[in-house]
């Protein structure tokens, strides 16, 4: 991975080569975060990345010739214009195009998407986007979903899980001090079974237990005994919030174990 910056985009440039026409492209490396999306995007997929960020994502893919064509969607305008400026500069508006609109709503059946990507968001709002697009039947051939939800991947989960799609793959990563959780899920033949633990955690990331996986999870439990200590500060009763939040440290150190 390459040194990132706080966008999607490291300070570190770089010059490639696009596949078509041999033109030189001014290409920066892709953040962490972004990286680790990136390499879970098939060869020769039709992208739509919502949400888009300048458009870097999409860019960067058209530069490597992985996508055979990428859409960047933004809902408001002023992202929607640097998405555009970045697909001039880049070089690549022969593969890529940002549209302005709300979530899925960008998408077009002619455009044959088969892979979405969704970055940067809460899992709650990522899961509305996700059904808005499902009742417009913009996930009508889409193969894969990748998704880095902010906060909120319980929440996520119990969407992909409710609406018969398979993760296939979970990571988790750290970036300036951020940790972030990536998902990827494909139309299933039949309903998956979840337990609670795998919405709440992850089922492989819950396998794999690994040293970041700690980490969050160990600050989510000093973030519940302050919230606990507070409690117990106002009330010398144990109430049902208080006994929630016991429930929850419990759990975790339960995992951790």
């Amino acid at each position: 991975f390459y040194g990132i910056s706080g966008r999607g985009l490291s300070q570190d440039s770089t010059t490639s080569t696009s596949g078509k026409g041999g033109m030189r492209l001014n290409i920066q490396q892709l953040s962490v975060r972004l990286e680790t999306v990136a390499g879970f995007v098939p060869k020769n997929a039709r992208l739509a990345d919502i949400g888009s960020d300048h458009a870097y994502l999409p860019c960067v893919l058209a530069a490597r010739d992985v996508v055979s064509y990428a859409l960047a969607g933004e809902v408001v305008k002023g992202p929607f214009e640097s998405a555009a400026e970045q697909i001039k500069t880049s070089g690549v508006g022969d593969r890529v195009s940002a549209r302005l609109g709300d979530g899925m709503d960008v998408i077009e059946t002619t455009d044959d998407i088969n892979v979405v990507t969704i970055c940067g968001m809460g899992g709650d709002l990522i899961s509305k986007i996700l059904e808005k697009g499902r009742l417009k039947d913009k996930l009508v051939g889409v193969e894969r979903l990748i998704l880095q939800p902010n906060n909120g991947e319980k929440k996520l989960r119990e969407w992909l899980i409710g609406h018969q799609y398979k993760i296939i793959d979970e990571t988790i990563l750290e970036e300036n001090g951020k940790i972030y959780e990536i998902l990827v899920a494909e139309k299933a033949e039949s309903p998956e079974n979840y337990t609670d633990l795998e919405y709440s955690f992850g089922r492989f990331l819950l396998q794999e237990k690994n040293d970041i996986f700690r980490k969050k999870w160990s600050a989510e439990i000093d973030k519940c005994q302050y919230i606990l200590d507070s409690m117990q500060k106002a009330s010398n009763d144990l109430n049902e919030k208080e006994q929630q939040v016991i429930n929850k440290i419990n759990e975790i150190k339960e995992v951790l174990k």
